[in-house]
């Protein structure tokens, strides 16, 4: 069970095992613990995680009905194509971005021309 020990300002300043005298107890996932801690309140961040994750099925399904001629993304109104095109492109963008452990960083002329027979 921690104990918090408040600032002048009266935010949290430290937690503590024990209690001490100028100390307050809060119980376990006290909404301004997990701020200091740097959490989210459990639910929000679960929702927002799981909506996430079904706004990318979604988009998933859009593309397989593109793809399988169901739909034209012509079809979708002209809101739902922007909102579409612009999540496609943060996504490529974003991955372009992303660590790359293979790119050629032209190395390999340096390799290829050195004679190791010399060594």
């Amino acid at each position: 069970m921690p104990h918090i020990r408040r600032g002048p300002d009266g935010q949290i300043e430290s937690i503590h095992r024990h209690g001490a005298p100028g100390m307050e107890f809060v119980p376990d996932g006290h909404a301004e613990l997990m701020t200091f801690l740097g959490h989210s309140a459990p639910q929000q961040s679960d929702f927002g995680r799981l909506d996430a994750d079904f706004v990318r099925v979604i988009e998933d399904v859009i593309d397989t009905l593109i793809v399988k001629n169901i739909i034209n993304i012509t079809d979708l109104p002209g809101e739902a194509q922007a909102k579409l095109f612009a999540r496609k492109n943060f996504r490529e963008r974003i991955s372009k971005n992303s660590l790359r452990l293979f790119v050629d960083t032209g190395f390999n002329s340096l390799i290829d021309d050195t004679n190791f027979s010399d060594l």
